[in-house]
């Protein structure tokens, strides 16, 4: 079995505070995805590099092929308990997941990773176990796709503290809330977003503490294939697009003149519509065996402007809402962040004869910095991506 593991994570900082106490690394590996939270004893500088060694450290650790016991006592050895409180500098939550479809959990003085499965939460045995002194609970079970999984440092569940709630959004209402949101279709990084944006208004846009939520959702390999522009060599129509559509997945054709021969070589008719969902973007079209055919440089310029609303750290809730619209460039950027695992790219390299005009700022070389930006941004969320030239 070969599984997509979609991993993402947000973080808000303490209020006044430049640096957040909270690290996580996400680590891509031949067999597994490791993911490390780790939560730094304070806040500000001092809880940051606390947070950053741990992280580091395990990740590293686990990557080389040690296990959790030496990492563990590597970082028992580094970050010394405090003598004020007695407890650690850091603590930390560690999932593996491999392709394989098993799973490994460890916890350190963390609040406990939450599960779904299908939208229903469903609890992980734990095992308590001791190492180099200190109490890790662990487990080992078995993922399949649909799971959803939320780590989180303890600003979540102390979110509203002294504001808006008195005790604090305690664990079992953080776990209910994830179970309410929850749609099938939902991102690790929207979900991510979606529940530190949630702290942030318990906290009324003043935390009291660090507050950073993971979130990990493993899915089903899903390819999405995007032919864009002609080939330089017209006799190279018929091989491209029979490349093209040989290939598993999602088909996306996107350019007026690409669709041409998309449909031409297809023998299938082009159906064009002419509604105008927004006044920008220009309006889709149908061929029969492909799943979307946009207009060209356009709409994916302005669907790249929306993955890269997303992926940016100031990006909020309302940026992945914003991608159900039905217009051409939203459809396209939300199969391409939400929908793909893996995107393979057709790019024609031939000059369209309508981009010749002075007054028309759309050339070749527009085109492919488009291509390769997009292809960059996927590779960046963790998505395989491979793109061929023509």
């Amino acid at each position: 079995m070969s599984l997509y593991i979609d991993a993402s994570y947000e973080s808000i900082n303490k209020f006044n505070e430049e640096l957040c106490g909270d690290k996580v690394e996400i680590i891509r590996n031949r067999d597994s995805v490791i993911v490390v939270l780790a939560d730094g004893l304070g806040s500000g500088v001092k809880a940051n590099i606390l947070a950053t060694l741990t992280s580091k450290i395990i990740g590293t650790m686990l990557t080389e092929g040690a296990s959790v016991d030496e990492a563990v006592e590597t970082i028992v050895n580094t970050l010394p308990v405090c003598r004020e409180r007695g407890i650690a500098y850091s603590t930390f939550s560690i999932l593996q997941v491999f392709y394989s479809g098993k799973a490994y959990l460890a916890e350190f003085d963390n609040p406990s990773m939450i599960r779904l499965k299908k939208g229903v939460f469903v609890d992980v045995e734990r095992e308590n176990r001791a190492i180099n002194g200190k109490r890790i609970l662990e487990s080992r079970f078995s993922v399949s796709p649909g799971d959803l999984f939320v780590m989180m440092s303890d600003g979540v569940i102390h979110a509203g503290i002294g504001s808006t709630l008195n005790m604090g959004w305690q664990w079992e209402n953080v776990r209910d809330y994830i179970a309410k949101t929850y749609r099938p279709d939902m991102s690790a990084r929207n979900m991510s977003k979606l529940l530190i944006s949630a702290c942030d208004n318990l906290y009324s846009r003043m935390p009291g503490d660090d507050a950073t939520a993971v979130a990990i959702k493993i899915r089903e390999p899903v390819q999405v294939n995007i032919m864009i522009g002609p080939p330089v060599d017209r006799s190279m129509d018929g091989y491209v697009v029979g490349r093209f559509m040989e290939q598993k997945g999602k088909k996306i054709v996107c350019g007026g003149t690409t669709s041409q021969i998309v449909s031409r070589e297809l023998n299938k008719e082009i159906i064009t519509t002419i509604n105008y969902f927004n006044p920008s973007i220009p309006p889709t079209a149908e061929i029969e065996g492909i799943d979307m055919a946009t207009e060209g440089v356009l709409t994916f310029g302005k669907a790249l402007e929306f993955v890269k609303n997303c992926f940016s750290s100031e990006s909020t809730i309302n940026d992945f809402l914003s991608l159900n619209k039905q217009d051409g460039a939203s459809r396209l950027a939300k199969i391409l962040l939400e929908e793909g695992t893996s995107m393979h790219f057709f790019v024609g390299r031939a000059i369209n004869p309508a981009h010749q005009n002075p007054e028309l700022p759309l050339n070749l070389s527009l085109k492919l910095k488009l291509v390769e930006e997009m292809a960059e941004y996927l590779k960046k969320m963790g998505k395989h991506v491979e793109v061929e030239y023509y």
